[in-house]
């Protein structure tokens, strides 16, 4: 035991164990405000004068004695408490004003938010400050979300046609499915580009991309089934056009013969045409047109999403035929990924009822 009396002040036992955790601290703790009372305590308790404590340190008399009156008081939970809190903000008394004006129209930027709030203030502060700012009244930096059709599809009509369309069809179809009673397909066309799809990638530096020449299209017509995630396909590299929509009406028909089948589309013209009608009705297979502006409603859409970010992000297919079997090879084996699918389009669909939307 170590006993040291500290004259007109107070007086202070250190045990070996004490002065082990002091020294811990004063070289390991990562605040250097603690460090620094770490430091003074412990070398009082190997035995510095107070006269040393203070040249070495280069603290006042006052903060010493501070310093050992908390440590008496406390311990070494005293010395781990920081309670300075600084001068308030000046933009505080702003805070409501701002964040009405970010909320109206948000900034892209931290740069346009010190801007704006110059302007609002009068207050300029670094980036940095600005930055702290943000996060001190809730703002995040967030990607922004797309709203299908604009503002034309999440008006208060549009939502509560896409709501009576889910429940009073859809969802009755969908019920049927899961008994086995009928077939219900989403359906939908997807153009895959030959080009360069970036993304982000871990690296130690920044990547680059190839970007193929020309514009050359693998088209894809696919049909979903919302039960067995089975994709039916009719592909080419030229257009889809109805002629293609009749095929896969065809290998739909074939595929699922002597069930009911119902086929869930948008209203591409060349979906909605009379040719096309005409030849589901022919075979027999139910037609269902989405409401308008609504692909969230569409699941195939969710597929397209994920084949592009597993495919195509990130990657570069120096010719259209490496491109183009890169894709069937993937689409072709969906069969082995039902676990990833069935995550992936549950029956839960998009609702943009209660969304900020972001003013012209």
């Amino acid at each position: 035991m170590f006993y040291f009396e500290l004259k007109n002040m107070i007086q202070i036992d250190f045990s070996t164990q004490e002065q082990d955790t002091l020294y811990e601290g004063y070289t390991n703790h990562p605040h250097s405000k603690v460090r620094m009372k770490m430091q003074v305590l412990y070398l009082k308790s190997i035995g510095f004068a107070h006269g040393q404590i203070i040249q070495v340190c280069r603290i006042s008399r006052a903060t010493l004695s501070s310093y050992l009156k908390l440590y008496k008081a406390k311990g070494f939970l005293g010395l781990l408490e920081l309670n300075y809190k600084g001068q308030p903000s000046e933009l505080n008394e702003y805070s409501d004003k701002i964040k009405k004006d970010f909320t109206d129209n948000p900034p892209s930027s931290v740069s346009e938010a010190r801007q704006r709030i110059y302007d609002l203030t009068g207050i300029k502060r670094s980036v940095e400050q600005i930055r702290e700012f943000l996060g001190r009244i809730g703002l995040r930096r967030l990607k922004t979300g797309s709203l299908p059709g604009g503002h034309k599809g999440n008006t208060k009509e549009k939502r509560a046609e896409q709501r009576a369309f889910v429940k009073n069809q859809l969802k009755p179809l969908l019920n049927q499915a899961n008994t086995g009673k009928r077939v219900v397909l989403f359906t939908d066309a997807a153009h895959f580009v030959h080009g360069a799809f970036m993304s982000y990638v871990w690296c130690f530096t920044r990547i680059f991309i190839g970007t193929p020449p020309g514009r050359k299209r693998y088209n894809v017509l696919g049909a979903i089934n919302t039960v067995s995630m089975e994709l039916t396909m009719v592909t080419n590299d030229s257009y889809i056009n109805a002629k293609s929509v009749c095929l896969l009406l065809k290998k739909l028909y074939l595929q699922y013969l002597g069930v009911p089948i119902t086929l869930v589309l948008d209203n591409a013209r060349y979906q909605k045409c009379k040719l096309v009608r005409r030849y589901a009705k022919i075979l027999g297979i139910q037609l269902l047109y989405l409401p308008s502006y609504s692909p969230q409603l569409n699941l195939i859409e969710r597929l397209w999403k994920f084949v592009k970010k597993k495919v195509l992000h990130g990657k570069y297919y120096p010719t259209f035929e490496e491109f183009r079997n890169a894709l069937e090879q993937f689409l072709n084996k969906l069969n082995k990924l039902k676990k990833n699918l069935t995550s992936l389009l549950t029956w839960n669909f998009q609702s943009f009822e209660n969304v900020q939307i972001l003013a012209c």
